[in-house]
């Protein structure tokens, strides 16, 4: 099964090292980012899970709950948290910011397309792609990547793409490639001449371009 962007992202019941969630229920109306992992006490996932710590809080200012996923046991999330933390200097005095969910039968991995066929554990069975789903307070699934198992993922990026998500969701412009928060955003190709000094009051520029089309349009990040 493949979700698309846009639609209902699956509702699911899970045991997670924190005790069961539903993950709708779990979401509530906040934004949220499920990331899927191929296996406790491995490094490169071990890394990872340690940079989603770090950026917790940064997440939380956003609204945004963090969830792994990995296929083993809740109790052996509890045993690589510690290492986690250890790793990536985890103040033990807060508590683990977020849960992970067992999914040690591979059903939902299985069920979201978060398997690499490629990669096999020491068991001969398939490892879990490193998959993230970005899913709004509406349900619907915003993004998704899909990284196999041997490549770790740039959390520092993530946050960057929720950045935009959000800026996007609440006005109508699109953020150009490599974009920054507080950088220069463009205004959406829908959004008619007319409307433009309504709804940007900061201003706006247009690029020349040889097709002479007026398409290329920028304006201060909305407030």
């Amino acid at each position: 099964m493949s979700v698309l962007l846009g639609q209902i992202f699956p509702n699911f019941t899970a045991l997670t090292n924190e005790g069961q969630i539903t993950l709708h229920d779990f979401i509530g109306d906040s934004w949220c980012i499920l990331f899927s992992h191929p296996h406790d006490f491995t490094p490169v996932c071990t890394t990872e899970l340690g940079r989603a710590a770090q950026l917790s809080d940064e997440f939380a200012k956003r609204n945004v709950k963090l969830i792994a996923l990995s296929c083993n046991e809740a109790d052996m999330h509890n045993d690589w948290i510690k290492d986690i933390e250890s790793y990536c200097n985890w103040d033990k005095s807060r508590k683990f910011p977020y849960p992970i969910i067992d999914d040690k039968d591979r059903q939902l991995a299985q069920k979201l397309g978060m398997i690499d066929p490629d990669e096999i554990d020491s068991a001969g069975l398939p490892l879990t792609a490193r998959a993230c789903f970005i899913i709004g307070p509406d349900k619907k699934l915003k993004l998704s990547i899909l990284y196999p198992a041997t490549t770790g993922r740039n959390f520092d990026e993530i946050l960057r793409v929720v950045d935009s998500l959000l800026l996007c969701s609440k006005h109508k412009v699109a953020t150009p490639v490599d974009w920054k928060p507080g950088q220069e955003c463009m205004i959406q190709p829908g959004v008619k001449s007319e409307d433009v000094p309504q709804l940007f009051p900061q201003g706006h520029r247009v690029v020349e371009v040889p097709s002479q089309k007026s398409y290329i349009r920028l304006t201060p990040q909305p407030e």
